[in-house]
């Protein structure tokens, strides 16, 4: 049983690893607030789950574009200034949403306008904060602490949609904007404790050529490609919370909105709290192709089922799998990437996990518009799997690889534990 257990030693060890942590818990529980809100807002607002599923869309060129150039700024800038601000414009945009349910007739086009302004914020923080974690975890420790991460989103994508179907039942979405302001300011709060992560020396200052050296680099490791469109295809064809209001509706359970949206990190957060087999794992890519292929049959089941209860539980199963996918590409990414790209690969990496969920918004709405929410849903669980499978069959590095023998993680363990001797020298 101890064996299975999360291990804890990045928190025991290092104090700005806490803070981080936790400024992430709280962030993490205030956004799935608004992640809740905004959609139900707009189905009571329009009634069209294209509608609901057009804020993927206006959320995904942000989202590109200052994805890109945040890894750039990771790259060039200090990192805690730059999550520190980022953090503080999540909160205002968040407010403004608030504002707008104290008008007699809340408006829709802010909803669209805030969104992609968040997607923007989100994109430019991101890289910086994975970057981040390198630098305050010891090189050994880096997948339990990927775990702890994890395990923060999880509990924070746990309460916050419990919360928030509770508080927009009896109260509307204007609680849920509220709460998640204040939860803005107490993470900035934590923010400010953390010691300062300035830019390595000689960084390049942000550019076009910086953003293409990365892209190139990303290019050359078809391992790390594997991982990107891997990860890509499944949340395209099989994200499917757009349409989770609608789908609640159709099974008769209009209760079930809230457990839909946390049903994902339950399950998550199960795998998480068994997590520690994870350490004893070396082929990494190869856990990446199994999960994604698990998620697309679970929403492929959840899809076909008219049990309510079946669809929760085939949910909880499709964030298991995803939670195993996330912990082997972080673990990936954060052991085979030099520090000098750290940040610029972090950029590609958000849109590799963001943009998927984004355009599968849109996906999703529009076909649920043309043949139903159920039939969208496993509709898009088959395609997963059709598509995770022609991929793995096309990019045969992802499976082969081993963080044991692979040169690229070889090199950024022996650079590690050089920097380390050396700081123990000079100490």
């Amino acid at each position: 049983m101890r064996a299975l257990l999360p291990d804890l030693t990045p928190w025991r060890a290092s104090r700005d690893f806490r803070l981080l942590w936790l400024a992430g818990l709280v962030t993490v529980f205030g956004s799935f607030l608004t992640f809740v809100a905004v959609p139900l807002q707009l189905k009571e607002l329009t009634g069209s789950a294209l509608a609901v599923g057009a804020v993927g869309a206006a959320e995904l060129v942000p989202l590109i574009a200052c994805g890109l150039y945040g890894g750039a700024l990771a790259d060039a800038l200090d990192r805690r200034r730059l999550i520190l601000w980022t953090e503080a414009g999540l909160g205002v945009l968040t407010c403004v949403l608030f504002l707008n349910t104290l008008l007699p007739h809340p408006l829709v086009w802010p909803l669209y306008v805030v969104a992609a302004l968040v997607s923007a914020l989100t994109g430019l923080q991101r890289p910086a904060l994975q970057a981040m974690v390198p630098r305050i975890v010891r090189h050994e420790q880096l997948p339990a602490a990927t775990t702890l991460n994890h395990m923060r989103w999880q509990v924070g994508a746990i309460a916050g949609p419990s919360l928030a179907g509770v508080i927009i039942t009896f109260a509307g979405v204007r609680p849920a904007y509220a709460l998640d302001t204040a939860t803005y300011a107490v993470s900035a709060a934590l923010t400010l404790g953390l010691a300062p992560s300035p830019a390595a020396p000689g960084a390049e200052r942000p550019s076009l050529r910086g953003v293409l050296e990365g892209a190139r680099y990303a290019w050359s490791r078809k391992e790390l490609l594997g991982t990107y469109t891997v990860d890509l295809a499944a949340m395209f064809f099989a994200y499917p919370t757009a349409v989770f209001p609608f789908l609640a509706d159709d099974l008769g359970a209009p209760w079930a909105l809230g457990p839909m949206y946390a049903a994902g990190a339950v399950g998550s957060l199960v795998v998480s709290l068994t997590s520690g087999w994870a350490s004893r794992v070396h082929r990494h890519g190869r856990m990446v192709v199994g999960s994604a292929l698990g998620w697309g049959l679970a929403m492929t089941l959840a899809g076909w089922t008219h049990d309510v209860r079946l669809v929760l539980l085939f949910l909880a199963a499709a964030g298991g799998c995803d939670i195993v996918s996330g912990l082997f590409r972080s673990t990936m990414w954060d052991q085979s990437i030099p520090d000098e790209l750290r940040g610029r690969l972090a950029g590609i990496e958000l849109l590799s996990y963001s943009v998927g969920p984004q355009l599968g918004q849109v996906r999703v709405g529009a076909t649920a518009a043309l043949t139903g929410a159920r039939a969208s849903v496993w509709a898009g669980g088959l395609a997963c799997l059709v598509s995770v499978g022609l991929l793995a069959a096309a990019l045969p590095k992802l499976l082969s690889y081993d963080q044991r023998t692979d040169e690229h993680a070889v090199r950024v363990r022996e650079r590690r534990a050089a920097e380390a001797t050396a700081v123990a020298e000079a100490a």
